[in-house]
């Protein structure tokens, strides 16, 4: 007997895995009854009311997608609850199509988007949310990645490793960076495994503002120690939720009048988040620092490379290949459970047990936004990740030969070193 129609939509950016969840969910619909209808470019063509953007997906259709990367039904970053008329464009569609239930695959920005549907629909929807992204920056239960995440590391830490290859054979250093727009999790991640010299997250910084001015001195740091340990190369990996907790002001503060506009535009997306990915935030700090390592007497050659795009699409590794054929089939059923009348969820697993999170206890009421989960900067995990990072310690400045040797390389005294470097540790 039909249990109606099922729809599948992707929002946001890519993450490898997306397609294994339209898989299993089509799948385990089809198997329970339900006509599956995928809606292409997520909540864009709804939004604006046309229903030709959709097709009816069948176990041929996608029985073999799960192994690889990209989405079948694509994917766009449209928030329709915006606009009162676009919602009722979304639910008019719906309706048009016999819409009884409804599968949204995308980060907290579609989880919001599909609340919404939940409540507005009273009833007449299930809808259950299956989070994504690289970032693996929201607030599964535990230490329960979100899909996308575990590939996109294995695929940065080979892309690292080479870069790490290259920079040791010409000796020159290597900006890289990395997607993570609230957290830090996919820098320190790729960066911990790949044993690069350095990163940099915004978590460590620990909510105090974080300047370019220290970032910076970070950096040259670590290039400064490398140096008077004789290796004249490394490799940085810095978050680009950087940019964001440095803000617009902080880095027009760090740059000549008006050149701000030389490394990109300021501009936001439909859901107030900074574009980041318009500021060419690799080029700016390697002019920066190209500047401050001239004026210390260090003439140094710098590569910067943004790492993301190159991850999103990937085909998923086994982890994510089995993880969203478990999130695609869960979802299917809580939307087959007495629990979907009541409430529309985000999927999440703990222990190999699926848990249906309610929309109203895991988005803020004000933002419409999951809480970000941070990297732990207090943990042992953190704590093994720094203690393999090349960057100034207390050490450096507390033993007399270290010191001498770092200050050397800059042709500067012990004291006039630990004057200009000695706030980066808490050493005055």
């Amino acid at each position: 007997m039909s249990k109606g129609r099922l729809g599948i939509l992707v929002g946001g950016g890519p993450a490898p895995g997306l397609n294994g969840v339209i898989a299993a969910a089509t799948i385990e619909g089809i198997n329970q009854g339900y006509e599956v209808i995928g809606f292409r470019d997520g909540f864009k063509w709804l939004a604006q009311g046309e229903a030709q953007y959709c097709r009816p997906l069948s176990i041929r259709d996608v029985k073999d997608i799960h192994i690889r990367g990209g989405s079948i039904l694509g994917t766009a970053r449209t928030n329709p609850t915006k606009s009162a008329e676009q919602m009722k464009n979304v639910f008019s569609v719906f309706e048009k199509l016999g819409i009884t239930a409804l599968v949204t695959i995308g980060g907290d920005d579609t989880a919001f988007s599909a609340s919404v549907v939940a409540k507005q629909s009273k009833g007449k929807i299930r809808v259950a949310h299956v989070p994504k992204t690289i970032d693996n920056d929201l607030p599964l239960p535990g230490s329960t990645p979100t899909f996308g995440y575990e590939t996109a590391r294995h695929y940065g830490v080979y892309i690292v490793r080479n870069l790490m290859e290259d920079a040791r054979t010409t000796s020159r250093w290597y900006l890289i960076i990395s997607m993570g727009r609230a957290a830090g999790h996919l820098a320190l991640g790729i960066a911990k495994a790949a044993a690069a010299t350095l990163a940099i997250i915004p978590e460590e910084f620990r909510n105090r503002p974080v300047t370019v001015d220290e970032v910076c001195d970070i950096i040259i740091g670590s290039i400064i120690k490398r140096q008077a340990e004789g290796s004249q190369y490394g490799l940085v990996v810095l978050a680009e939720g950087l940019i964001e907790a440095m803000g617009e002001q902080g880095l027009v503060k760090a740059l000549p009048e008006g050149q701000l506009e030389r490394f990109g535009k300021v501009v936001r997306d439909e859901h107030g988040h900074l574009r980041l990915g318009e500021i060419e935030f690799g080029r700016l700090m390697k002019e920066l620092l190209t500047t401050r390592l001239e004026k210390l007497g260090i003439k140094m050659a710098f590569i910067d490379k943004d790492l993301g795009y190159e991850l999103r699409c990937a085909d998923p590794i086994p982890f994510d290949a089995e993880y969203t054929r478990d999130l695609g089939y869960a979802a299917v059923k809580f939307l087959l459970s007495p629990e979907a009348d009541k409430y529309g969820a985000i999927i999440s697993f703990v222990n190999g047990k699926m848990i249906p999170l309610p929309f109203d206890k895991m988005l803020d009421p004000k933002t419409g936004r999951m809480q970000n989960r941070k990297v732990n900067v207090d943990g042992e995990a953190y704590e093994c990740a720094c203690a393999y990072m090349i960057r100034l310690e207390r050490e450096d400045f507390e033993n007399a030969k270290q010191l001498t040797q770092c200050a050397g390389v800059v042709g500067m005294t012990p004291e006039q070193f630990r004057e200009r470097f000695g706030y980066l540790v808490g050493v005055k």
